[in-house]
């Protein structure tokens, strides 16, 4: 089996094979398991747009057509050529783990197959398939850590002619991460608003988004970890009046966690306080929120953290995978991690 971990993939990108393979792109980063699965789609060659070269299909609509795959990935193209297999939305569907397994053990030449899935724990069934194979290549896409976000700022704002202040930099590094594709989007909006200025600062930031999804989101994550149930409603239906996608909460809130995981560890194994803690491995938060970081971590303790964790990240595979009931899912979850937070 192959993994490209998240700072492999561009140069694996470069020297992927133009057509064949199975790859599973898979994690809690939504628009980044999208973006890597398109850029592996062109990659191919394969015209996307074409029908009979390409085909897309949702994981569930296997059940009823357990065969589809693997008569889909054996087909020949009406006029010839490479073919893709574009498969969303999957979880351990029992007929795409089989078509799999089998198309692991011998891999059709001209066609390739793409699995977008959710976020998959370790030992999942559909993981251990593609894990378990030397022909398949699984792509892992978990939240941008602060090297990948300045990187992506660095190329957007480059594309469009322009350069950013530091003190802004920092501002919209806090109001983005969650998700690649709305980062991206946070960022070329941004570039729009400052299209011809040269040189971004940071009101120009907070014109442009400072307003929108990230403070309200920040706000309804500082309210869970304070345990202000009030707040975090307050917070949530700004959110949902907003239209901003619920799971940026959802994400947000599982990035704060895996911050106070780290903090935690730091705390315990170096026997210092919450403020140092805060003071290394937290600088770069924007000081409204460092009281609220430590707080959180005088009432959290590491055990506690991870089972927050595990939970939040079982959460956003749920709420992809039953889109429809999203917002109650989160509203729910984060509730009970707000309630987790008074109780200390």
């Amino acid at each position: 089996m192959t993994e490209i971990k998240s700072h492999e993939f561009d140069g694996f990108l470069k020297r992927a094979p133009r057509s064949g393979g199975i790859f599973l792109v898979y994690g809690p980063d939504r628009g980044l398991v999208s973006e890597r699965a398109l850029q592996l789609a062109r990659a191919t060659g394969v015209v996307l747009d074409d029908a009979f070269s390409t085909v897309r299909m949702a994981a569930a609509d296997l059940a009823g057509q357990p065969g589809r795959l693997l008569d889909e990935m054996n087909a020949i193209g009406l006029f010839g050529g490479d073919r893709l297999v574009w498969v969303k939305d999957a979880a351990n569907e029992r007929p795409l783990l089989e078509a799999v397994d089998l198309l692991t053990r011998e891999p059709p030449v001209a066609s390739t197959l793409i699995i977008e899935a959710g976020d998959l724990k370790k030992g999942a069934a559909l993981r251990k398939t593609v894990e378990g194979s030397r022909g398949a290549v699984a792509i892992p896409c978990y939240s941008d850590d602060g090297r990948a976000l300045n990187g992506l700022i660095d190329s957007e704002l480059e594309a469009a002619g322009l350069r950013i202040a530091p003190a802004a930099r920092q501002r919209l590094m806090e109001c983005i991460g969650g998700d690649r594709m709305a980062s991206r989007n946070e960022i070329r909006k941004l570039a729009l608003y400052c299209q011809g200025q040269g040189l971004i600062e940071e009101e120009d930031v907070l014109a442009a988004i400072g307003d929108a999804s990230a403070i309200s989101v920040d706000d309804a994550v500082d309210a869970i970890l304070k345990g202000d149930q009030q707040a975090y409603l307050n917070a949530m239906q700004k959110i949902m009046t907003s239209k901003t996608p619920v799971f940026l909460v959802l994400q947000a809130c599982l990035k704060q966690f895996q911050l106070l995981e780290l903090m935690r560890a730091e705390m315990d194994d170096r026997r210092i306080d919450a403020s140092q803690a805060v003071a290394t491995i937290g600088r770069h938060l924007h000081f409204r929120r460092k009281p609220v970081i430590e707080q959180a971590l005088k009432r959290w303790r590491s055990d506690a953290i991870r089972r927050e964790m595990s939970r939040l990240q079982a959460t956003i595979l749920q709420s992809r995978q039953r889109s429809s009931l999203e917002g109650t899912i989160a509203l729910q979850t984060l509730l009970s991690t707000a309630l987790q937070s008074a109780r200390g």
